[in-house]
């Protein structure tokens, strides 16, 4: 079970000190603020569309 143990943690350790040394890893501010940009426009857009829906649930006369 130690083997096992170290042998996975040597690993891991590998893929981190890869994953450091890459200089690839992109734009992340540009990522998150587009990603949030978009989630605001979705909730405005449910938001207008619940207004609407409501209003014109509220217009129709049920006749009573």
């Amino acid at each position: 079970m130690l083997t096992y143990c170290r042998t996975l943690w040597n690993i891991l350790a590998g893929r981190i000190l890869l994953l450091r040394r890459d200089n690839s890893r992109g734009e992340i501010t540009t990522t998150v603020i587009v990603t949030a940009l978009m989630a605001v426009l979705a909730i405005a857009l449910i938001a207008i569309i619940a207004a609407k829906l409501t209003a014109k649930a509220n217009s129709i006369d049920l006749g009573s």
